[in-house]
């Protein structure tokens, strides 16, 4: 009966291998893809202010048409690589935690 019970818990709470230390690096990798995502879209917006009027009026549905589309072009740019700043901001999240790790602490020194 306790094999049944293991079965049905694996069923509903499977277990992950993925070792704590390696979901946070890739938490931390999406954070700076994502950071970049958003960089590229006000690069984006900017460099599209720059173009002006194409000569034709745009009603509230085509702004927000293309507002998605930039939205949309930015974050799949950012997620293919991007500029490739993503991997600058990584490395310095992960170089401030290893800072913040081996910091002295000012209690023990007290």
């Amino acid at each position: 009966m306790e094999s049944i019970n293991t079965n049905l818990t694996n069923l509903i709470t499977p277990e992950t291998n993925i070792p704590a230390k390696d979901a946070e690096q890739a938490q931390k990798e999406q954070f700076a893809r994502d950071f970049e995502s958003i960089l590229i879209g006000k690069l984006l917006d900017e460099m599209k202010n720059t173009i002006g009027q194409w000569g034709y009026e745009q009603d509230g549905a085509a702004k927000q048409v293309q507002g998605l589309f930039w939205m949309n072009l930015s974050r799949e740019l950012g997620q293919q690589g991007g500029l490739g700043l993503w991997k600058d901001i990584y490395q310095s999240l992960e170089r401030d935690e290893a800072q913040a790790n081996t910091a002295p602490v000012m209690d023990d020194a007290l």
